[in-house]
Parts: C-alpha cells; sequence; structure tokens
C-alpha cells in the first residue's frame, strides 16, 4: 500500500479532500482486481462517471461508484458476488495492503424499472488515511438488461500512484461514444447535476467529438430501450430549477473548485445545434515556438520540492473548464505580477524549461510563463470563450482501445 503521505500530496495539489483521493486510488485497485479475476473479466462491462475519470478524461470530476453491465445474469447472484469480492479482496490486500474486509460487504436483489433484476453492492475498506472505526465504502451498481449498442472496449485505466502494476490495469469499458450517449439519455431520464456536467465535458473534448448522425444514431437506440424520446432542449427547461438547487450539493466534493451551474446550461444551445447537423469547427492551435514540444504528460520532471504540479493541477482543471486563471508570476528580472489568463497548454522549451502558454484575458496578448516562476494560482469563477485549441489535459482524446468484439 502507497505511504499515507503520497495521499496527502495528491490531495494537495488537486484541492481535494484525502479521503476522496483514498476513494480514487481504492477504486483503480477494485478494478485491478475485478479484472483480474477469471469469472469477471470477460462479462462485466465498466460504464458511468468513473469510467469516464478512470478511462477517458484524467482531468475530470472524481466519481465514487463502479457501475457495469453484465453480460450473464446468473451473476446478479448474493452468494456467486460475495464469493468473488472475497477473492478480489485477498488479490488485492496481498498486492497492495488495503483491507477489503469479507465480512463487510453488503449486496442486494431488486427488481429495476424494466422488471429485471439488478444489484446495488457496498464494498467497504481500509486504506491509507482511512479510520477503522468508520471504514469508508465503494459502491457497485450492476445491470445484466442494459442494451449494448457498441463492442467494449479495453483500455488501460489511469492509476497515477507509485505502486501502479508495471503493465498498468486494464479494463473492458463502453466506447467512448457509447459512454457520451448514455450521459445524454441520462440528462434527459433525470436531469442531475453530474449529468450536466459530463455532458458538457463530453462535448467540449472536440478532437474526438463523434459524427453528430452516427451520435445520433447511438443516441436513438439507447432511447428507444428505455423507452423515452430523444430530447430537445425544451424538455430540460421543466428540469432546470432543480438541476440548479442540487448542483453545489451533488458536485462540491467531487470538483476541487465550485463551478456556476450557468455555465454548464448557457451551453446546451451549442450541443443541440450540433445534434441537429450545425458544423462546429475545430480551434486552431495556440501559436508556440516550433522549437518547443507540447507536453501532454500527466506528471511531469520538475526541481524537487517544486509547487508546479499542484498549480499545474490547478490549471488543467480551470481550462477544461473554460475559467480564468488569476496567476501570480516573477519574471527573469525579478518583477512580480498578477494577471488573469486562459491557459492552453504547457510546452517543453529546448532547454528544458516548462513552459504554461496562455493568452491575457484583458489584451487578448498572447503569453507565456516558466511554470518554475509561478508563485500562486487561483481559479476564477469567470468563463471564458477558448480561442484556441486546449491542450492542457494529460490526455486530450481517449485513451487510444483495444475493440474487445
Amino acid at each position: 500500500m502507497i505511504d499515507k503521505r503520497e495521499i496527502l500530496a495528491a490531495a494537495e495539489y488537486t484541492s481535494l479532500t484525502p479521503h476522496i483521493v483514498e476513494k480514487d486510488y481504492v477504486l483503480g485497485w477494485m478494478l485491478a482486481g475485478i479484472y483480474g479475476h477469471g469469472n469477471l473479466a470477460k462479462d462485466w462491462i465498466f460504464k458511468g462517471g468513473t469510467c469516464l475519470k478512470k478511462c477517458f478524461f484524467e482531468t475530470y470530476r472524481f466519481s465514487e461508484d463502479l457501475d457495469f453491465t453484465l453480460r450473464k445474469p446468473e451473476h446478479l447472484d448474493i452468494n456467486f458476488l460475495k464469493n468473488a469480492f472475497s477473492e478480489i479482496g485477498e488479490w488485492i490486500y496481498d498486492r497492495t495492503g488495503i483491507e477489503i474486509p469479507a465480512d463487510k460487504q453488503e449486496f442486494e436483489i431488486y427488481q429495476n424499472p424494466r422488471g429485471q433484476i439488478s444489484c446495488m453492492g457496498k464494498i467497504k475498506y481500509k486504506g491509507p488515511v482511512s479510520s477503522p472505526h468508520s471504514l469508508p465504502h465503494i459502491k457497485l451498481d450492476l445491470t445484466a438488461d442494459e442494451r449494448i449498442v457498441l463492442p467494449p472496449v479495453r483500455v488501460q485505466i489511469f492509476h497515477s500512484y507509485s505502486d501502479v502494476p508495471k503493465d498498468g490495469i486494464e479494463v473492458l469499458a463502453y466506447d467512448y461514444t457509447e459512454v457520451f450517449a448514455e450521459k445524454f439519455r441520462a440528462l434527459a431520464e433525470r436531469a442531475r447535476p453530474r449529468d450536466l456536467y459530463d455532458v458538457v465535458h463530453l462535448y467540449r473534448n472536440a478532437e474526438v467529438r463523434p459524427d453528430p448522425q452516427y451520435f445520433m444514431e447511438i443516441l436513438r437506440a439507447k432511447c428507444e430501450f428505455k423507452g423515452i424520446n430523444i430530447p430537445c432542449m425544451g424538455d430540460l427547461e421543466s428540469h432546470r430549477a432543480d438541476l440548479e438547487a442540487g448542483w453545489i450539493h451533488m458536485l462540491k466534493h467531487q470538483l476541487p473548485v465550485s463551478i456556476p451551474v450557468v455555465m454548464f446550461w448557457n451551453a446546451l444551445p451549442e450541443i443541440f445545434d450540433w445534434l441537429e447537423g450545425s458544423v462546429t469547427q475545430l480551434l486552431a492551435t495556440m501559436p508556440a515556438d516550433l522549437d518547443s514540444t507540447l507536453i501532454r504528460e500527466r506528471l511531469i520532471d520538475l526541481p524537487t520540492g517544486s509547487r508546479g504540479q499542484s498549480f499545474i493541477e490547478i490549471i488543467r482543471f480551470a481550462a477544461a473548464n473554460h475559467l480564468l486563471i488569476e496567476i501570480d508570476y516573477r519574471d527573469k528580472q525579478g518583477n512580480r505580477s498578477v494577471c488573469e489568463i486562459e491557459a492552453y497548454s504547457l510546452r517543453r522549451s529546448r532547454a528544458g524549461e516548462v513552459l504554461l502558454m496562455a493568452v491575457h484575458a484583458d489584451s487578448g496578448h498572447l503569453c507565456s510563463y516558466s511554470v518554475g516562476s509561478i508563485l500562486g494560482v487561483k481559479v476564477i469563477q469567470t468563463s471564458f470563450e477558448p480561442r484556441y485549441s486546449i491542450e492542457l489535459t494529460s490526455l486530450s482524446s481517449p485513451s487510444t482501445p483495444k475493440s474487445d468484439g
């Protein structure tokens, strides 16, 4: 098991609580255990918000549940699940020291709205920072009657902790377009704040945004299965008050900074225009020195003791959510300045210096900052309309998947 200090350090640079970071760490190993189990690996298909976080967007809201569609309905059996997760718990403990007590696992079989059985599970654990007196838990949501439209894909998850297995952790997951369509359908079906956040975030990932006609085919199939119409903007208007009322409560522990709900609500008309075939032009890449190279790595080689990685995480989050940043900076002449910027990319100069490429919010002038000379970063709850493609996330497009056929 990783040291408590690693969790605390990650909590600092992500601006999240240690318990949320610990859960993210345990989720990674839980996925490793599930997909290392011979009876589950080929028949459990990962989906939902945690799938987005773990498979496709590392700079994203933290999610706490594990959702799966099962190819074998017979797996929805309490004895089968208890035996499987007892074995998974032992496997994880042997490799990490994370405790997953077999007697603290709960499974409830119930009838879903389609008249079929599903299962809710609760798996308690003890990690590097959790208290033995009040064990946290991971929720499982298991269904076997969902319609899977596209072939699942095998994807390496993000697990940026020091004990990541040599060959990484591979899972069987919904195709990216199907995850997007599922989230869009969920927004129409239940209109929860996290669905609004997810749909807008998926749409903004323009480099891998699917063709709208192709997307509509998948969305139509998902909606037909649930017996609902393909949503339009007018269908969501009646849910706006509920979305706004639940926004902070539902998302505050999953995001490092609170984001005004209006920013995401106001993005919906453009998304519906895209669905109807309106062409959305991809933004150009921000001009940069030809001798510099774009940085996509999650963790960047910075001087020991530097707060640069912490600053980078804050900048990445702000840029992905189209929020301005207030940057406190000392230039090479020793002059200190504070200004508001739009962040676009990280680049490494020929001399090895890590540079933040940005635009001054007021003047619109292009600028660059040496990350090592940044003294402070603060997210401002003011949105901006990107002028260039945002290339700050560690992976702006989904991991290259392998089809599972």
